[in-house]
């Protein structure tokens, strides 16, 4: 049977974005023989094929326009940030649309109408990226399917479904009206496919609408910093439902090497969000790609910006996308997580930032992080081997069906470039679960993972007569894992989902399924014990003391010598100048004592060499002359930045403008020069604004500025500052913002 076609496109409702062309084949029978082929480049055109035949051309259903219910759909799929532009849905959950008819209505028992869906370069039916499927009555599940909802006049409104394990991506949607053997094709318009954690049948299902709200649609939060011991917390501005950031998103999986090298089989795994999280993790670095970020970790940021001074990933992903895809400089830890964390969340993937405080980079998977020292304690040569303050990651939600059961929830992916995965600078998804039951064979890169929050740390310590100390620490790494509590500005500790109990049965089967066989050897015990304390918190720009406490509960008097020392340091574990030092050759401990020494540290001594990370790193090396021995003992100290303070001046609503006074009080002994604000908010902002203040900032005065907001969006927004002077840097600060309706 031949099969008469007029093919029609229409304006309204594509939805294209800049700089992707578009490759458009409309079929003309069932059996899928092309009779149109277009190529579309910017908005869609009109064109139409002519054929002669006995039938008059106003029996044919002509469709005006199709309206894709932007409003609706935004609403009914939590994209209503998202559907300004165009239709943005997600999988496993009917949308609508409806058609206009011009001439005549649609007749159910007279015309025929089958759809076409369609996503990437080439698509095809085998490989998942091309559906065709019919006006039903009857819903299939796991099929792509189309349903009439009401029908007045010529207003034909329909439901269409995208089955839950559907690629994600941009999709054309064109429609087939035949009758008979006649019949016209027309070209509907486009939609964005994502993820859906409302849906039980989707791989991302979360349960939990709490949950759901923070994992996936919340635009702000924060990410954890400083040291085990001092923990503090920077605002976020992840701003994934910004104008134009869910095009970048696309763009990016679209210049992975992946596509580059087989466009459909990476359309077609585009369904896993395995695969997606595996391709967001090598592509938020540019390690071996176009990728978003270029890390940078030795303080030197004079050609690009420093690591501290971001406050969210929207500028970053705009920088990226507008500059021809040039690397932004400069990332380092959570700024590859939070840009991860920005992409998966808009795609539709559960995801959080997690901060591993005292974390293991173990390049060789022995478990072991060894240092080897001189004679007062120092570290000799440079390692690559290090444990780091804190490092950063992300967790991301979905099932793995590619494993064993049990392993479905949260998966740690690492998108920071530390060591090669299969080939490629990424790292995960591993389920949490494996790391914690010490099985480390499940895909993807448990080993490392497992070193980061399980490694043990030795130190040889080089003795005066050459040989080698060895001191082993088992508790030193993976402590107090943190992220964001839901629904609340507060830090929850999820240490508990990548350990059991230090010293219980479930640990210590843990450890033999890893063969981590160092854990389970029992510590020496001394009789001597050191802890660096300090007596209060530190303040940015303060003098203060630290203390090294010092117990002997033998029964012997011990002749002791102690060496104290303060260094700066990065979070990365990189040390600095010495700030202060204390070396005591004589010390003498009583039998059953506590002693205290005092190590002063001044700011005047500190002031030039701290980074911006506020970290000094205080170390105590104490030896016992009669046997011989050795206690090493560390602590990390963050300097706590001043308060930024935020007033919001006007009444908070909806399209009306705010503005918002920024102030900082300089706490330094010396006058702050070039001094910056910088102020962003998703849903208060429309773009990153920076103020520069005129004059320098004088001791005790204040730093103020007021910048004007005009939120567009009814609820709670986080505005989040930076402030950068020559003194004083990437000090935090953020105001939650609840805007009413107009």
């Amino acid at each position: 049977m031949s099969l008469c076609l007029r093919a029609r496109t229409f304006s309204p409702g594509v939805f294209v974005p800049p700089g992707l062309t578009l490759w458009v084949q409309l079929s003309a029978s069932s059996t899928e023989s092309a009779a149109s082929d277009l190529h579309l480049e910017g908005p869609a055109t009109s064109t139409r094929s002519h054929c002669h035949h006995h039938r008059t051309m106003a029996e044919d259903l002509v469709v005006q326009r199709c309206d894709l219910e932007l409003e609706a759909n935004g609403r009914d799929h939590h994209t209503e940030d998202l559907c300004r532009k165009g239709l943005v849905v997600r999988r496993g959950q009917p949308f609508r649309i409806t058609l206009y008819f011009e001439g005549r209505h649609y007749e159910a028992s007279v015309d025929r109408l089958t759809f076409s869906v369609a996503t990437g370069p080439v698509p095809s039916k085998d490989s998942g990226t091309k559906a065709r499927f019919p006006l039903s009555s009857s819903v299939e599940k796991g099929t792509w399917t189309a349903s009439v909802v009401d029908q007045r006049d010529s207003a034909l409104s329909l439901q269409l479904t995208a089955p839950a394990h559907a690629p994600i991506g941009l999709y054309r949607l064109s429609l087939e009206a035949s009758m008979g053997n006649q019949g016209s094709s027309f070209m509907l318009g486009h939609f964005i496919l994502l993820f859906n954690p409302w849906c039980p049948a989707d791989s991302v299902y979360l349960d939990s609408e709490e949950e759901r709200q923070e994992y996936v649609l919340s635009q702000q939060g924060f990410i954890y910093q400083g040291s085990a011991k001092f923990i503090t917390s920077i605002p976020w501005n992840f701003g994934q439902f910004e104008g134009d950031i869910l095009d970048i998103c696309l763009t990016l999986l679209d210049v992975n090497p992946k596509f580059q090298k087989n466009s459909d089989r990476d359309c077609c795994r585009r369904s896993s969000p395995i695969y997606v999280c595996r391709v967001v993790s090598a592509m938020v670095n540019c390690n071996d790609d176009q990728g978003v970020l270029v890390g940078r970790w030795d303080q030197n940021y004079s050609d690009g910006i420093s690591p501290m001074f971001w406050i969210g990933s929207v500028d970053i992903l705009r920088r990226w996308k507008n500059y021809g895809l040039q690397k932004v400089k400069y990332g380092q830890c959570w700024v590859f997580a939070a840009v991860a964390c920005t992409v998966l969340r808009c795609l539709g993937i559960p995801t959080r930032v997690v901060t591993n405080f005292s974390s293991a980079h173990d390049q060789n998977s022995n478990l072991l992080i060894e240092y080897f020292r001189n004679e007062s304690g120092e570290i000799e040569g440079k390692k690559s081997e290090m444990i780091w303050n804190f490092h950063c990651w992300v967790e991301s939600w979905m099932t793995r069906p590619d494993l064993q059961p049990g392993y479905n929830g949260w998966q740690a992916l690492d998108p920071t470039p530390q060591e090669k995965s299969e080939g490629t600078y990424c790292c995960g998804p591993v389920p949490v679960r494996a790391i914690k039951e010490g099985d480390l064979s499940v895909k993807y890169d448990a080993p490392f993972v497992f070193a980061e929050v399980n490694a043990d740390v030795v130190d040889w310590i080089r003795q005066k007569d050459g040989t080698m100390h060895k001191s082993i620490n088992h508790r030193l790494v993976g402590l107090k894992i943190s992220t964001k509590r839901v629904g609340r500005d507060e830090r929850e500790d999820i240490t508990h989902i990548y350990k059991y109990p230090e010293g219980s049965a479930e640990e210590r089967k843990a450890f033999q399924r890893a063969n981590h066989l160092n854990k389970l050897s029992t510590k020496e015990e001394t009789g001597v014990a050191m802890r660096i304390r300090v007596a209060q918190s530190m303040k940015m720009g303060s003098n203060f003391h630290v203390f090294a406490y010092i117990t002997n509960s033998t029964t012997q008097d011990l002749k002791c010598s102690l060496m104290l020392s303060a260094r700066t340091v990065s979070y990365n574990g990189v040390l600095g100048p010495v700030c202060s030092s204390n070396n005591m050759l004589d010390l003498s401990l009583e039998p059953s004592s506590e002693n205290r020494i005092p190590l002063p540290i001044l700011y005047e001594n500190y002031c030039d060499y701290l980074t911006e990370s506020n970290l000094i790193k205080v170390r105590g090396l104490l030896i016992q002359k009669t046997d011989n021995k050795y206690v090493l003992a560390e602590r990390d100290i963050y300097l706590e930045n001043p308060e930024i303070k935020i007033r919001i001046l006007g009444e908070p609503k909806k399209d009306r403008k705010l503005v918002a006074e920024v102030s900082l009080q300089n706490p330094l002994t010396t006058p702050l020069e070039g001094c910056v604000f910088t102020v962003e908010g998703a849903g208060l902002t429309e773009k990153q604004m920076t103020v520069e203040l005129p004059e320098p900032v004088e001791v005790g005065q204040e730093a103020k500025v007021r910048v004007n907001l005009l939120p567009h969006h009814v609820g709670l927004h986080k505005l989040v500052v930076n402030f950068e002077s020559n003194k004083l840097k990437a000090v935090k600060g953020y105001r939650n913002v609840i805007i009413g309706p107009p």
